[in-house]
Parts: structure tokens; C-alpha cells; sequence
């Protein structure tokens, strides 16, 4: 069924204020409007309209169970929003929302753009609709989300590079299951060169302690962030985020062993945003914490 669109749309963020009447719990902007906004948002009940925007939103739900109504033109829809089902309001549609009760969401305000310029690097030529969907099963892009929303709390370097190779992989899946689009011929890609690979390295190693982007890395290559992402891992075996957590934990292993440094110390050298944070990933890869990995040493 076509979707009703206006001519006109509003600011996403500023439609979603007015709706939900309460500020995000937590929000990360990617950059620039045009990489997309994430927002972590529990919030009540919902009997608005929700008038067209620049942006699709989507919506994956971690519960509880609501039952909810979403009349769009002449579409009425009763269901239920539930763990792992995502919800899509394409960009320039408009429709009348009931929600009963609180919720448990995230959001991702896709502009069209992005959605193009991935088609683009997937050399594919797409259309400019995206499928509108209310509470549609849809674990793997609620596991994306999900683990987008578990690194909002930080702004360490390796946490960012992680999200934006999420999010790059949640458009890519969009791409493939919520948009019509036709392929065009392609071949496959290989590695890196040696001297492309060498300096990424470089980049990604100086950039420890400050912020780096997969976009910017990809530029520097000459290549779109997917094809940037597909040849890193094709010659390291592991895609740059992984790459980046593995040198990090290598970093604080020599720091621990061979220095006197105090852990918030060795924390602020490797760019993490506490000693907490810091604590955290050490333990997640290695099992212990940096103070006892450092007494067993």
C-alpha cells in the first residue's frame, strides 16, 4: 500500500520531543545529521499524531508488552510491541499513534541520504521508499540496536569506531530487507595495499587517545566505509574495531607490566573516559581485572 506523504516535513528530533514529551535517557549524534541519531528513550503513553519528517525512524522495543494502534491513511493496525520487533516510520509519512502503557525503546533516525550513499558503495540503485512496519519481528536488527545502545554511555575511541561499524552494518541489512533495490554487477574486492593497510594502521594506532572515525579512515583510502571495512579484514582477519580493542589491551599489558603507572593513569593514556570503563574492557577480554593481572605478572 503507498504511503500518504507530505511535501513539508519536520526536524525528526524536534516532532519526537513534542510527541514523547520527555527528554531521551541517552543520545549520541553520529558526527553530523546526515550519519544518523541514536536515542535510548523509555517514555509513557502515546494518543498523537506523529506529522511527517525529514528522516525514517526506527524503533526496535526491549519491552514490556504494550499494545499499540497506528492508523497511516486508510492503514489501521492493532498490535502488540514486544522484545526483539522493530518499528519503521518512513520519512514524509504521517500517522495517528494510541500506546497504552511505558516502554523500553531505541530510536535511529536514518536520513534518506545515508540509505542512498549505502546503496551506492553496495552498488545498488535503490528506490526512495522504505517499508513501513509496526512492531515486525526483527531480532537481528534489534540485536544491532541493542548493542548500539550498550556503547552510548562512552566516548572512548574504540567504542565509537564499534558503533559506526554497527550502525553501518544496520543500514546495510535495512538496505537489503526494507528497501527495493536492483544490483549492479560488481567484483569482489581484496585487501588493502601495503601501503593503504600501513597507514590506517598509523592512524588508528596514533589514534588511541583521540577520536578517529571509520569514515575518515575510509576517505583516507580512497574507498566507501564498506568496501574500507570488507578489505581491512580481508588482510588483518579481523575488521578495525577489533583490531583497535586488541592493541589497546596489548598497550596496557606493557604499561602494566613494565611501568609503575597507576591505573587511572595507564586509563587516561589509552584514551578511556574513566578508570571504570577501562577496568571494564580489560576484564571482558581477559577474564580479570588490570590490578590483578598486574600482581600475577
Amino acid at each position: 500500500m503507498p504511503i500518504p506523504r507530505e511535501s513539508k516535513a519536520n526536524s525528526v528530533t524536534t516532532e519526537m520531543d513534542r510527541v514523547l514529551r520527555t527528554p531521551p535517557r541517552r543520545n549520541v549524534l553520529e558526527g553530523d545529521l546526515s550519519q544518523g541519531t541514536f536515542r535510548h528513550w523509555p517514555h509513557g503513553p502515546i494518543h498523537d499524531v506523529i506529522q511527517p519528517m525529514s528522516e525514517h525512524v526506527l524503533i526496535a522495543s526491549f519491552g514490556p508488552m504494550q499494545r499499540v494502534q497506528r492508523c497511516t491513511g486508510r492503514l489501521l493496525e492493532h498490535t502488540t510491541l514486544r522484545a526483539n520487533t522493530l518499528t519503521i516510520i518512513p520519512a514524509g509519512s504521517s500517522s495517528r499513534w494510541d500506546l497504552e502503557g511505558a516502554v523500553d525503546v531505541m530510536h535511529f533516525y536514518l536520513p534518506p541520504s545515508l540509505l542512498t550513499q549505502t546503496a551506492e558503495q553496495l552498488d545498488q540503485i535503490p528506490s526512495e521508499d522504505i517499508q513501513l512496519r509496526t512492531a515486525h519481528p526483527d531480532t537481528t536488527a534489534s540485536q544491532l540496536l541493542a548493542m548500539i545502545m550498550s556503547t552510548l554511555d562512552s566516548s572512548a575511541t574504540v567504542d565509537t569506531l564499534f558503533r559506526q561499524q554497527l550502525a553501518s552494518s544496520l543500514v546495510t541489512y535495512l538496505l537489503k530487507e526494507y528497501v527495493s533495490s536492483t544490483p549492479r554487477p560488481i567484483a569482489a574486492p581484496g585487501g588493502l595495499s601495503r601501503q593503504t593497510l600501513k597507514a590506517a594502521l598509523e592512524r588508528l594506532d596514533s589514534s588511541c587517545d583521540a577520536d578517529v572515525s571509520l569514515k575518515a579512515l575510509a576517505e583516507e583510502s580512497g574507498l566507501s566505509t564498506y568496501h574500507f571495512c570488507r578489505a581491512f579484514k580481508k588482510s588483518m582477519g579481523v575488521p578495525p574495531h577489533a583490531w583497535l580493542r586488541q592493541r589497546r589491551l596489548d598497550r596496557a599489558k606493557s604499561m602494566l607490566r613494565d611501568t609503575k603507572m597507576g591505573i587511572a593513569t595507564i586509563a587516561e593514556e589509552l584514551g578511556y573516559g574513566s578508570h571504570t570503563a577501562f577496568t571494564a574492557a580489560f576484564k571482558r577480554m581477559t577474564g580479570t581485572s588490570p590490578s590483578r593481572w598486574r600482581h600475577e605478572q
